[in-house]
C-alpha cells in the first residue's frame, strides 16, 4: 500500500497535471490508507491548485485550465467527503468569507475564479451567486459570522451597488473588511466607498490576507 507522502504527492500532481481520473484514484487511495482527509486536501489537492493559480497569475496557464483544475479538485473532494465529515478541524479553523456578484449583474466567471483561489488557500467561501440581492450579502454575513465580504461587478450600470452593499453592511452593524472587483471597479472607486480593490483573481488572495491582517 502506498504511504501517506506518496499519496499526498499523487493528489497534488493530479491537480496541477489536470488529470481527473488520477485525482479520483488518489483520493480513494487516501481513504484506504487512512490518510486524514484534511491532510489530503490541504497538503495535496489545494497545494496543486495553488500552483495552477500561481501559473495562471503569471499568465503561464489559461482560465479554462484553472477552472478545470478546480473541477478536478472538487471531484476528488467528493470522494473524501464522507471521511471529511468526521473531521471538523477544517471547518473550525477556516476563515469565513462571503462572496457574490451584485444585484443586476449576471457575470460570474471572475467571481468563481476568486472563490477557487480563496478556497485553495484555506478560506471557507460562501458564494451567494450572481445577481445577488444586497440583503443576501447581509443575511449570509450574519449567518456565518463572516470575517470579510467580496462584491463583484462587471457592468458600469451595477458598480454603484457595491456601495449599497457596503452601506447596508455598515447599517446592519457588520463592520468587516470588503473587497471589490470586476471590470467596472477600480482602486479609486474602492477607496471612495471604503473597500479594498482586487484587480483579478490572481491578486485576490493577497488582498484578502492583507485586509484580514494575515500577511500577503
Amino acid at each position: 500500500m502506498a504511504d501517506r507522502q506518496s499519496i499526498i504527492q499523487e493528489l497534488e500532481n493530479s491537480v496541477k497535471g489536470l488529470q481527473q481520473e488520477a485525482a479520483i484514484e488518489a483520493a480513494k487511495k487516501a481513504i484506504a490508507a487512512g490518510v486524514s482527509p484534511v491532510d489530503a486536501i490541504e497538503n495535496g489537492l489545494a497545494k496543486g491548485i495553488r500552483e495552477v493559480g500561481e501559473k495562471y497569475a503569471r499568465k503561464e496557464m489559461f482560465v479554462v485550465e484553472l477552472i478545470y483544475a478546480a473541477t478536478i479538485m472538487e471531484e476528488a473532494i467528493k470522494i473524501l467527503e464522507p471521511e471529511l465529515k468526521k473531521h471538523k478541524e477544517m471547518k473550525r479553523t477556516a476563515t469565513q468569507f462571503v462572496l457574490g456578484t451584485v444585484a443586476g449583474d449576471i457575470h460570474d466567471i471572475g467571481k468563481n475564479l476568486v472563490r477557487i483561489m480563496l478556497e485553495a488557500n484555506g478560506f471557507e467561501v460562501h458564494d451567494i451567486g450572481k445577481d445577488a440581492p444586497t440583503e443576501n450579502f447581509i443575511s449570509k454575513s450574519k449567518d456565518v459570522d463572516a470575517a470579510a465580504v467580496g462584491a463583484s461587478s462587471l457592468m458600469t450600470t451595477t458598480v454603484s451597488v457595491q456601495k449599497d452593499v457596503i452601506d447596508s453592511l455598515r447599517a446592519a452593524g457588520i463592520n468587516v473588511p470588503v473587497m471589490v472587483g470586476g471590470a467596472a471597479a477600480s482602486d479609486e472607486w474602492a477607496k471612495e466607498i471604503g473597500a479594498t480593490y482586487a484587480s483579478d483573481a490572481g491578486s485576490a488572495v493577497g488582498v484578502v490576507k492583507q485586509i484580514l491582517g494575515k500577511g500577503g
